[in-house]
């Protein structure tokens, strides 16, 4: 599959573009990826744009070379799924691509597969992020080929440490540790890495084949918005 894909929901903002062209044989293509990553704590709505015009250019592609869109429809902050979600909606409505769509936590469990270092075979991989308010995003893969176990969701720390018991568990994501300290208080242990993990598109591309068309696009926020107008305070209308 000849992909675009990028991610904005946390602390960083991604793009890469994935294609092929004929290799010494049909079943052997040539595969091509260029791809940009900048971590950011804010900034992706005024980066991501300039970004996937970079990629396109050094790739040699257009939009209507591709096959689809893939972009993370969350869970991360609102401004950065946001952005995300809009600009997949934008180029779709634009070029008539499909949108292909999966958690930021699910591209994290790849990353994290890739880096890090050593083998994991009984056990499961649990991305968490900090959502703040005592409670992480978190996602269960298998530790092996990244398959997802559960849905995308918000809990406590807790919670997240007493799913699956009967096996071993590494969290990943800068909630790890949380878990970890949580899981401690029950008395198992789970061990926590790469604290300071983030979604890359380029792990997206490789997904992209295997995710479900999203139509419409949905963002996944999994919780209210923190700001909340105030009873009684609503400037009048003109």
């Amino acid at each position: 599959m000849n992909v675009i894909a990028f991610d904005t929901c946390f602390r960083a903002c991604s793009v890469a573009v994935l294609w092929h062209e004929p290799g010494p044989t049909p079943d052997a293509p040539r595969e091509h990826l260029v791809s940009r990553y900048e971590e950011m704590a804010t900034g992706q709505a005024e980066r991501l744009m300039p970004m996937i015009d970079e990629v396109l250019r050094e790739s040699g592609r257009k939009l209507q070379d591709l096959d689809a869109i893939a972009v993370t429809e969350g869970p991360g902050t609102f401004t950065g799924v946001r952005v995300g979600v809009a600009a997949a909606r934008g180029l779709a409505l634009a070029t008539g691509l499909p949108i292909r769509a999966t958690t930021s936590l699910h591209v994290m469990a790849h990353r994290a597969l890739a880096e890090v270092g050593r083998a994991f075979p009984e056990g499961l991989l649990a991305v968490s992020v900090d959502a703040r308010g005592g409670q992480v995003f978190v996602q269960f893969f298998e530790a092996t080929d990244g398959t997802p176990l559960t849905q995308a969701a918000i809990m406590e720390p807790k919670e997240a440490a007493a799913m699956f018991p009967e096996r071993p568990l590494l969290c990943v994501g800068s909630g790890g540790q949380m878990v970890v300290e949580a899981a401690l208080q029950s008395g198992r242990v789970v061990e926590a890495d790469l604290p300071n993990l983030q979604p890359d598109a380029r792990y997206l591309t490789r997904l992209a084949p295997q995710l479900p068309e999203r139509k419409p696009l949905i963002p996944l926020y999994l919780r209210p918005p923190d700001a909340k107008p105030q009873i009684g305070k609503s400037l009048p209308r003109a």
